[in-house]
């Protein structure tokens, strides 16, 4: 009776555990579970151990059959649910393999290319030739002198500003004397490159850029000190202390840095420095970088120089000659050569004008900004993910787009103006920026860059309308690769027939 009593639950457990053990060892338990009980009925550790043993060993041989089980399914199937890759559906976005064919694809086509125009033309780089497009006469510097006098009305500003801050006259008399000084920064240079005859058009380009970008430092300059003197009236009778020298806030004792208040940046170190920082937009307190790193500065200074080096040839070698053979097909208005030309000057004009934007907004910028401790690096933004013309004139150039929105853009609205007619008013004012940068220069007005610059609103509206996402991307592409040698050749073809065709008649006549 013992012996039965005592056997019942070990049996009992031990078909527990073959049960989680498979059918294999279930065999196995049954033999030692008798032998278990007529051995040694009343030891219970002993078969429990043996018991455990051979339950691991029954789990190894159930996950080898279950192994071959699922072995055996794989043979008999192959195939499971999925998207093809290049399908939307599948979620894959790994395109690097593609992205480097096409850039090798990119150079072997522009390598050829090159070789051809070496063979046709040879080498035609010449940089005595840079010095000549600057300065006609050696003994005569224009374009310099005109930058150097650029500094009258900067100081005149300084000093309309201090005479404001001390209530010397009324803001509409310091309104009026900036709108003066404003004016006379767009129409003094037009003068000089229109009457002095040794001024040459490259070097227009350059000194009226200069006269741009000060008359938007400059408007941004009064705007500021305005709003200033606005918060400082409304809040004089709050101030425990005078805003007239730095504030300096303090940690533990020690200095973390000073902050300027109003009217403590009316000097002249604080309006130089802004004037050559990479901004268009004036703060009192810019953001500082606590250091210059100096092999940051030495790779963006080689990559000025390399880069500018390298604009100069692909321009000498490859697109001056493409823009002289295409006067022909404009004399006889062959419209298929016209478009096989306007074909072939896209591709080099395209690749100059990304260069440009590297060697311009990333090295030049980048190297001012660091040797000015300059903080905010954003000078663009990721413009060639454009799905959208208006995308792209917001990210491309931030330094300018901050300015427009900050000094036009705004307060246009603030008057009671819609939003559709701010942007057009924005389009307009960068037309006509873009108009006189060109004609001035060339000393004639064909209004082709105006008029592309306002072909942007309806583009635009197409584009935000009808395309999404790669195909409004592709589009923008499209209209920076083909649009700016339409008008490269209008005006290079117009300035052709004024200087050239002119006084070819002329010597005949």
């Amino acid at each position: 009776m013992g012996e039965r009593q005592e056997s019942g639950p070990l049996t009992n457990r031990k078909r527990r555990s073959t049960v989680s053990g498979g059918r294999v060892s279930l065999k196995g338990n049954s033999k030692s579970g008798g032998n278990g009980t007529s051995e040694n009925g009343h030891s219970h550790g002993g078969s429990k151990k043996a018991n455990d043993e051979k339950t691991t060993h029954g789990t190894t041989r159930s996950g080898k059959e279950k192994g071959r089980s699922d072995e055996g399914y794989e043979r008999l199937s192959c195939h499971k649910l999925q998207e093809s890759l290049l399908s939307s559906a599948s979620g894959y976005s790994n395109y690097r393999g593609i992205l480097n064919w096409c850039v090798v694809m990119l150079v072997l086509s522009n390598a050829r290319l090159f070789l051809e125009n070496l063979i046709k033309y040879g080498i035609l780089v010449d940089p005595i030739q840079i010095v000549s497009l600057f300065l006609k006469d050696p003994y005569s510097w224009p374009a310099p002198c005109l930058v150097f006098a650029s500094n009258i009305f900067a100081l005149f500003a300084l000093c309309i500003e201090k005479r404001l801050a001390v209530g010397s006259f009324s803001e509409k008399v310091g309104l009026m004397l900036h709108a003066m000084n404003l004016t006379t920064i767009l129409c003094f240079p037009v003068a000089v490159v229109w009457f002095v005859s040794s001024m040459t058009p490259v070097g227009g380009v350059f000194a009226l850029s200069i006269y741009t970008v000060l008359f938007l430092k400059l408007y941004s300059y009064k705007d500021v000190n305005k709003w200033c003197r606005e918060i400082r009236q409304a809040k004089a009778r709050t101030l425990s202390r005078s805003l007239s020298y730095p504030v300096v806030d303090k940690a533990n004792g020690e200095v973390l840095q000073a902050q300027v208040t109003y009217p403590g940046n009316l000097t002249h170190r604080d309006l130089y420095y802004f004037i050559f920082a990479p901004t268009l937009c004036y703060e009192l307190n810019f953001p500082r970088s606590p250091r210059i790193r100096k092999r940051f500065l030495l790779r963006r200074l080689f990559e000025m120089l390399f880069f500018m080096q390298l604009l100069i040839g692909l321009i000498q070698q490859w697109m001056v000659p493409t823009i002289q053979n295409s006067m022909k097909p404009f004399k006889d208005m062959d419209f298929s050569r016209i478009i096989e030309r306007l074909l072939k000057l896209a591709v080099p004009n395209h690749l100059i004008w990304l260069i440009f934007f590297y060697w311009f907004f990333h090295s030049t910028m980048n190297f001012v900004a660091e040797l000015m401790q300059f903080g905010d690096r954003e000078f663009y933004r990721d413009w060639w993910n454009s799905e959208t013309v208006t995308y792209f004139w917001q990210n491309w150039n931030i330094p300018v787009h901050k300015w427009c929105i900050r000094h036009f853009y705004k307060p246009i609205l603030k008057k009671g103006v819609n939003k559709w007619t701010a942007q057009t008013a924005v389009f307009f004012a960068s037309a006509f920026f873009h108009e006189y940068l060109v004609s001035v220069p060339l000393k004639m007005f064909r209004l082709w860059a105006f008029m592309g610059m306002m072909a942007q609103i309806p583009l635009a509206w197409l584009v935000g309308r009808f395309l999404t996402g790669n195909y409004g991307n592709a589009a923008v592409w499209i209209s920076l690769i083909i649009g700016q040698p339409v008008a490269i050749l209008m005006y290079f073809h117009d300035y052709y027939v004024l200087n050239y065709e002119e006084s070819q008649v002329a010597e005949v006549a």
